[in-house]
């Protein structure tokens, strides 16, 4: 509503005094020149911008003509020979394009040694080892995630003065790796390792691993990381082997290694115990079918079975259940509740095994059974269950093992199913039960099952002899590392995990470090067979071992035991498991057990970054090996990074067709070349259906090419999510579209520069226009925020403060204010520090930038030209990092700049989406008994070009309460803050809309009210409620109630 709308509502006015309405007219007339006064100077100000306005066209459309004879080669990069500088354009290429950018500067960062550590330096060192990834992998999106971190790191400690150690190794993976060469050598050969013999089969795989392993540690310089390559090392390696054997010697020889018959999850595909941490878990809710390695037809799971068993003479049965019905083979004992009435006759008597004859005791355990599940009697099958096997230690019960290595039925099972595979015996042994007249049904049973992540196998629990490492005072060691506040030594981040750090270190089982495999470090342990021993097997007797380095010193230690006897030594053909040489990495990285330099300088490391899903199968047993051979922790801080999942929180998996390389996010992927990748897996037809349809729903596009520099800012800045992240591509592919945004920023400053601009030194704050002096203080805030954000391991808070500063600070204000002082020579001056402050903000914002992105960073910061009297670095990564100066802060020029941006906002909301200039109002009230009212009018009146340039005002015009009449009609208006409300012509926006956005305000601040006024008006408010919040209350109401008078007001006049 306009004021002729108020105007035409009004009733007709009363006959007044005349004398009052001469005086009246005669103020109407003083009012109406006021307001003919100000309209001619408004005109006049439009037609000079107008003015400009066709001036600047006139020099755009010169520009453009220029443009047509522009050389397109000045904007390419010339070829740079490998591992020379990178040789670049001699314009800056009008768009940003990551392929271009990241050419070149990795491969001259590495010739000239930027990431190689100096172990005489005096620096203080920061020291990393990269988490080695396997050498059958290639780079997933969780490696890029900890190559992004770890980089940001080890960067930003090089660039701040430290001897930065970043060791880059790989993982010999023992079974991944031996699963890809059995693989490989059937599908060339048609033959098995078993076929080849060990010394050939091992041979095949040192062949693959040089030929095809380390393709990870190519794509790791893709990503930009900075490690160490002069230390690369690999688990196999001469000096890591040697290290491993002098280990497990040691631990031998100290009493923490042994060897003992016990329980395993054991693979019936590939022949090996494997470690927790290879077994998958499958939940089955109800009778399911499922594809097993070996068998033909899917296997039944998720049934219990009920069958009884005959008690000796006739004395009735007994009816146990279990899921797992082939493993009655090696029953050797049926378990009661002593407490349970309904078997208390049985306690003592024993039942007939009904294949084998075997007396089968009923015995009382009251830990195992619970009589109200099933029919509370339980089976006991020792040799084949974890919890068997411990009433079996309890209750000194037989341990029959029933199953070969490659998961059939042995002579102990009994002729009748000898040589059956175990689900075939499953289905063999139902029906012989049933033929005797045993079986008594079976029921849906809701179970978890183990399958091997490697093979697929179902885990077979076997009992076996293995090597073991006693845990339980190392353990202890390295729950106080992290527990005992008066002598921490190890930090864990995000302290979340140190629960799980305790309660897994609490209750730790001895660790069984022996793999029935073929490639890894062959255990140094090796067996006396003495002539006159009875039994001549390997391994019969369990004291005939010897441990030594090699086998001239195990000779040796087995004459001293056996001193005259003749004897053949024999070596364990298992190797160790992979844990063991991981656990060791931060020691035998820096040449442990040898007394190196490195290890000198570097040990113990500074942080270990990983994921939490390995924090006790590798960061727990690091810091128990690292404080036992190695004299300290291997690490004083332990950062956790989180898993990344889909954008729909789902698990990434191949049958999902989720899975996302980070090579593809770098170099672009179109959906086609998506499905490709799934069709040269190992998908069956209907998983790959599934999979090609949820690529086409996530990426129905493809993926666009984002750069290195883009997906790493992206993941770091994901951290902020503690324990998973949902990753979406199209955050990934935002953060490539703000380094364009950079890329303007830095082509428009090179513009304002000059070819032949020479920065000064330093710079004088206070001599700066105001702007310059804003943006400065503001720098210096965030260069403080990032360096703390880093130091506390928050990563997600370093990235929102430099992308803040960038983004809101330098490019959408400082970059468009300092615009008027080119324009004209109106400005010389002022024109002159601002290309100086414009360049020490590039050249700090670049170095700030640069640990998260190390490619576009670079570049650029090559371009700036070099300060007097100071000679750059060679590279930015060795410059060194921002910091603060105390001269820059200025909180006055930051409150007063709040003010200006708030009033900007407030008119750019009026503009709504319209980019035209007109003319604005800034109406400035006084509040009383206060100063507030002069001093923000004094503060917008200093701050006009800066309102009018952000706000893209034709003209603005400062006024105070006295003077609203000269406000035209025709204008939309909006409170800005209790002193100030602002005034935009609305040209062709249609005033009803303004009035309803105006309405819609006033709404919310009445509900605002309403909701408060609820909040403190319940009953015993003035009680319950602590006076500082009643307080803060009655304040925040008072503010509420003057806003709303103000948007009601606000205009009325009009």
């Amino acid at each position: 509503m306009d004021s002729s709308d108020i105007k035409k509502d009004q009733a007709p006015p009363a006959p007044e005094d005349p004398e009052k309405k001469k005086k009246k007219e005669e103020k109407a007339r003083e009012k109406q020149l006021k307001k003919e006064k100000f309209l001619q100077k408004q005109a006049q100000q439009q037609q000079a911008q107008q003015s400009s306005n066709s001036s600047k066209k006139s020099e755009k459309k010169t520009v453009k003509r220029g443009a047509e004879d522009e050389n397109l080669a000045d904007y390419i990069d010339p070829e740079t020979p490998l591992g020379d500088k990178k040789q670049m354009s001699r314009q800056l290429a009008k768009q940003y394009n990551p392929t271009a950018v990241e050419k070149s500067w990795y491969e001259w960062w590495e010739k000239s040694k930027y990431f190689v550590a100096d172990a005489s330096s005096t620096k203080p060192p920061f020291v990393i080892v990269l988490p080695p990834p396997n050498v059958t992998g290639a780079l997933h999106i969780g490696h890029a995630l900890t190559a992004a971190i770890e980089d940001t790191m080890i960067r930003w400690r090089r660039m701040s003065g430290y001897n930065t150690l970043w060791v880059p190794g790989m993982d010999h993976a023992g079974i991944a790796t031996q699963v890809v060469v059995e693989k490989k050598i059937m599908r060339e050969k048609q033959l098995t390792r078993h076929d080849l013999g060990r010394e050939k089969f091992i041979a095949e795989v040192w062949e693959w691993k040089n030929k095809y392993g380390g393709t990870i540690l190519q794509q790791l310089r893709r990503l930009g990381a900075s490690l160490d390559w002069s230390r690369e090392c690999f688990t196999m390696d001469d000096k890591r082997s040697k290290a491993v054997t002098e280990a497990f010697v040691r631990l031998y020889k100290q009493g923490l290694v042994y060897r003992d018959l016990r329980l395993v999850n054991w693979d019936c595909v590939l022949r090996t115990a494997i470690s927790d941490i290879e077994v998958d878990y499958i939940d089955i809710k109800e009778r399911t079918l499922l594809k097993v390695p070996g068998y033909d037809k899917p296997v039944e799971f998720g049934v219990l079975k009920k069958f009884a068993y005959t008690l000796e003479g006739n004395l009735g049965e007994i009816v146990v259940a279990t899921t797992r019905i082939e493993t009655m083979l090696g029953d050797t004992a049926i378990a009661v509740h002593p407490a349970d009435d309904r078997y208390s006759q049985f306690h003592g008597k024993y039942a007939v095994h009904p294949f084998s004859g075997r007396k089968i005791p009923i015995i009382c355990d009251a830990i195992l059974v619970d009589p109200k599940f099933g029919t509370g009697a339980v089976k006991i099958t020792p040799a084949h269950d974890p919890n068997d096997f411990e009433v079996g230690k309890r209750h000194n019960l037989e341990f029959i093992n029933v199953f070969t290595d490659d998961g059939k039925v042995n002579s102990n099972g009994g002729s009748e199913f000898l040589n059956m595979p175990r689900f075939k015996a499953r289905e063999a042994i139902t029906e012989a039960l049933q033929k005797k007249g045993l079986y008594r049904g079976s029921e849906n049973n809701e179970m978890r099952l183990g399958v091997c992540s490697r093979s697929n196998d179902v885990i077979e629990p076997m009992i076996k002899p293995q090597w073991y490492v006693n845990c339980s005072d190392i353990a202890k060691e390295a729950l106080h590392a992290v527990t005992d506040e008066e002598n921490k030594r190890v930090e864990i981040i995000p302290k979340q995990y140190v629960a799980d750090w305790k309660r897994w270190l609490e209750n730790i089982r001895d660790w069984c470090i022996s793999r029935q495999l073929w490639w890894g470090h062959q255990i140094p342990a090796w067996y006396v067979t003495l002539e006159d021993d009875i039994l001549q097997e390997l391994g019969a007797y369990n004291d005939h071992w010897v441990v030594a380095k090699n086998e001239e010193e195990a000779r040796d230690e087995a004459n001293k035991r056996y001193d005259g006897k003749k004897f053949h030594l024999s070596r364990d053909p298992d190797v160790l498991d992979t844990w063991f040489s991981s656990g060791l990495f931060p020691l035998t990285v820096l040449g442990w057990p040898d007394d190196t330099e490195d290890l000198k300088a570097f040990y113990p490391t500074s942080v270990l970054e990983t994921g939490h899903d390995i924090l006790f199968f590798w960061v727990a047993r690091m810091v128990m090996l690292g404080m036992k051979l190695g004299g300290d922790v291997p690490f004083t801080k332990i950062y956790l990074h989180p898993m990344i999942r889909d954008a729909h929180g789902r698990k990434m998996s191949k049958s999902l067709g989720n899975v996302i390389d980070p090579i593809e996010v770098i170099n672009g992927i179109s959906l086609e070349g998506l499905h490709k990748r799934l069709e040269g897996g190992n998908l069956d037809p209907k998983e790959l259906a599934v999979a090609i349809e949820g690529q086409k729903k996530d990426f129905p596009n493809g993926i666009d090419e984002c750069g290195a520099d883009a997906l790493r800012f992206a993941l770091v800045s994901y951290t902020a999510q503690s324990d998973k992240i949902n990753l979406d591509i199209q955050r990934v592919v935002g953060y490539r579209q703000w380094c364009n945004k950079l890329w303007n920023a830095v082509r428009f400053a090179m513009s304002k520069l000059g070819d032949d601009y020479t920065p000064p030194a330093n710079l004088t704050p206070d001599a700066l226009p105001f702007s310059c002096q804003w943006i400065l203080s503001v720098l210096n805030k965030t260069i403080s925020k990032i360096s703390k954000s880093l130091e506390s391991y928050e990563f997600s808070q370093a990235t929102t403060a430099v992308y803040s500063w960038w983004q809101y600070q330098l490019c959408d204000v400082f970059i468009e204010v300092i615009k008027p002082y080119f324009s004209g020579n109106d400005f010389a001056s002022e024109r002159q520090f601002a290309q100086a402050t414009l360049w020490f903000c590039l050249d700090n914002g670049l170095r700030l930038l640069h640990p998260f992105m190390p490619f576009v960073t670079e570049e650029l910061w090559q371009r700036l030209p070099s300060p007097k009297e100071c000679k750059r670095t060679e590279s930015i990564m060795i410059a060194d990092y921002p910091s603060t100066i105390e001269s820059w802060n200025n909180e006055r020029v930051e409150k007063e700049m709040d003010l200006v941006e708030s009033t900007v906002k407030s008119l750019r909301s009026l503009a709504k989406e319209r980019r035209d200039r007109r003319p604005a109002f800034v109406l400035c009230r006084t509040q009383e008994g206060t100063k507030v009212g002069t001093q923000v009018e004094e503060i917008i009146r200093s701050h006009q070009l800066e309102i009018t340039t952000l706000a893209n005002l034709s003209s603005l015009t400062v006024i105070t309460e006295p003077e609203i009449e000269a406000i035209p009609s025709g204008y939309a208006d909006t409170v800005v803050n209790e002193s100030l409300s602002v005034y935009l012509e609305l040209q062709a926006i249609n005033s009803a809309e303004a009035e309803l956005a105006k309405m819609k305000k006033i709404d919310e601040l009445k509900k605002k009210i309403e909701r408060l006024e609820k909040s403190m008006n319940v009953p015993g408010y003035e009680e319950k409620v602590p006076q500082q919040t009643r307080s803060k209350n009655e304040e925040n109401l008072e503010s509420l109630k003057k806003r709303l008078l103000l948007e009601e007001t606000a205009g009325l006049s009009l």
